[in-house]
């Protein structure tokens, strides 16, 4: 196939279907011809694809549209990918692919393909994850969410799921409620890991107890998540956001120690504490 062949068509701008057609094209090649390309598999290709995620997931964060755009090609680069595998196998296509997808919006939007009535967000979720179960394609509620996500994001997801079919809170007030018990539950077994200290028990005890002490964190840790999603907050996002508010404000901390002649671990916290208001003040 010559490069001429590859090129894009004039009018490919306005018309998505070209750009797809020689994504298509230039990845068949790849794969007869690139060493790299050719000795891809579905298994080698899956983590490369989890990467790809999270860099087009950076780039949202920072709302940097153009490095959007780049990343969203080499996620579709990605999906192609797979489906030329498909297509090598004898299983599927990228037409396939498409066509499937195609189907499951039609399928899962009687509100707009038929005359199921939806007139809110809610309910359209709720019809989603009713019609999900009535095509067998999931045997639970709960067996959409992936078990290899993040776990804030998977609470998240599994919130909202059993919200989807009306196991939920009533208000937000109630949820609030919820994270002061569990604050209180796991301020409860903190305080009984000291006694165990105190008292020298048993390595098993210790052992015990910090599972305990794990457990109710945890549920201190959904308590807040649900509280989140009562709030219309992406708590993933916001954790995010926050992890970001520390790295400046930290590198701004290094910045000013280093151009002080000094080292981080020559500094009491009351030294730290002042460069870490100074990076607050500035908004950083």
């Amino acid at each position: 196939m010559s490069l001429e062949n590859l090129l894009p068509n004039k009018d490919a701008a306005a018309d998505p279907q070209q750009g797809i057609a020689r994504l298509i094209r230039i990845l068949a090649l790849l794969r007869k011809e690139c060493p790299w390309d050719k000795k891809q598999t579905f298994d080698t290709l899956r983590t490369l694809t989890i990467e790809e995620v999270f860099e087009l997931s950076d780039a949202v964060v920072d709302k940097d549209y153009e490095e959007i755009r780049k990343e969203l090609g080499d996620v579709l680069l990605h999906v192609v990918f797979y489906a030329q595998l498909g297509k090598e196998a004898g299983r599927f296509d990228f037409t396939d692919v498409c066509n499937g997808i195609c189907e499951k919006l039609i399928r899962r939007h009687p509100h707009i393909f038929a005359d199921v009535e939806a007139l809110t967000a809610d309910d359209v979720k709720r019809n989603w994850e009713e019609i999900k179960l009535k095509e067998g394609a999931r045997h639970s509620v709960l067996s959409g969410v992936p078990g290899s996500l993040p776990a804030m994001i998977k609470a998240y997801r599994i919130q909202d799921k059993a919200r989807g079919v009306g196991f939920d809170w009533e208000n937000g007030g109630q949820v609030w409620e919820k994270v002061r018990e569990e604050l209180g539950e796991l301020q409860a077994e903190t305080g009984r890991m000291k006694e165990l200290q105190d008292a020298q028990a048993s390595s098993a005890e210790m052992t015990a107890q910090k599972e305990r002490m794990s457990d109710e964190l945890g549920d201190v840790f959904f308590a807040l998540v649900n509280y989140a999603r009562f709030l219309g907050l992406d708590p993933e996002d916001a954790l995010e956001h926050t992890n970001r508010k520390f790295i400046r404000r930290f590198s701004y901390l290094e910045e000013q120690t280093i151009r002080k002649g000094k080292s981080l671990h020559d500094m009491d916290l009351q030294e730290m504490d002042k460069y870490w208001d100074e990076a607050k003040k500035m908004g950083l």
